[in-house]
């Protein structure tokens, strides 16, 4: 029964007061049960005060005049004087505080729970739209249907849980880096899962199964960006094409587009829905420069085979 603190009571009231997560927590733990005393009620903790008040008297005030020098002094010499007031008797009573303890306590008490207790901080947040919670300065997913929804979140030294109406829907390991996040792939919506699933060796391989120029024509569209990931949208875009049109005609309408050098989705849906995959290919003559324009300021690669200084 301890008092209105705000370390073990957040919210004191006189008929449901409310207790800290952490405090309870630990009482739970031991099998113990808190009940705070009612406010401005100070009967409602009488013996514990008397029982402060017993020691004082007849250990502090004894012990007043001494000095020690070291703590196990002054333990040796608190213990003696406790054992001897735990076998003073009663006034108004029948025997001592250590018969009753051995009658009463003692066969009450229960062993220590098999694991220590392990501290943990309470907090409410409100998941965000990315389906992630703040903790210590770190973000941690939740299952992306709680987006929006206030849940609770318990830190240990160990470990972050969060908690949504009393059911646990996370769990992760603590970590210690600031502005990072920790992302559980089962908590991304369906769509985000399937997108982080592709890579680039995958995305050829798919469009392999529809020609060899369809996956030519999708390497050279990962091949044109800065990062690979910046051309996934397009050859996911020519991968659904192949459920729409002839492999034949994709293929066709890659070739053209090789040609060009049109490394885009769009180039290609345009040639397939402008038909223009069905129209003949010019021959293209290996022998023909890339340079076909002959002018003073063209230098030619002869030059470069000319010796140095010239």
């Amino acid at each position: 029964m301890p008092d209105n603190l705000k370390s073990a009571v957040t919210k004191p009231s006189y008929y449901e007061p409310q207790l800290n997560r952490t405090y309870e927590e630990m009482g739970d733990h031991y099998g113990t049960a808190i009940l705070p005393a009612r406010p401005y009620r100070p009967r409602d903790k009488a013996k514990v005060e008397v029982g402060v008040q017993i020691v004082q008297r007849w250990i502090v005030m004894a012990l007043r005049l001494q000095r020690f020098f070291a703590l196990g002094e002054l333990n040796a010499a608190i213990a003696k004087l406790l054992a001897q007031l735990n076998q003073r008797r009663f006034r108004k009573r029948p025997g001592t505080r250590a018969e009753l303890f051995e009658q009463l306590d003692r066969p009450a008490l229960q062993p220590l729970p098999a694991q220590r207790y392990e501290m943990g901080e309470w907090k409410t947040a409100r998941v965000n739209l990315d389906y992630h919670v703040e903790a210590d300065r770190h973000h941690y997913s939740v299952p992306h249907a709680l987006v929006h929804q206030p849940v609770d979140i318990r830190s240990t030294a160990t470990t972050v849980e969060i908690f949504r109406r009393g059911v646990r829907v996370a769990s992760h390991l603590r970590s210690a880096e600031p502005g990072k996040a920790t992302t559980s792939a089962e908590h991304r919506p369906k769509a985000h899962q399937k997108y982080l699933d592709r890579t680039p060796s995958r995305l050829i391989e798919e469009a392999r199964l529809t020609g060899p120029t369809t996956a030519s024509l999708v390497e050279a569209i990962l091949a044109a960006k800065r990062h690979p990931e910046q051309g996934y949208r397009a050859c996911l875009g020519i991968l659904r094409l192949a459920g729409q049109y002839p492999a034949a005609r994709l293929e066709a309408a890659a070739e053209r587009a090789l040609r060009a050098r049109a490394y885009s989705f769009q180039s290609l849906e345009s040639i397939l829905r402008n038909s223009l995959d069905q129209l003949p290919l010019a021959p293209q003559d290996p022998a023909v420069s890339p340079f076909p324009v002959e002018h003073d300021n063209v230098r030619g690669a002869d030059y470069y085979d000319l010796p140095p200084g010239t």
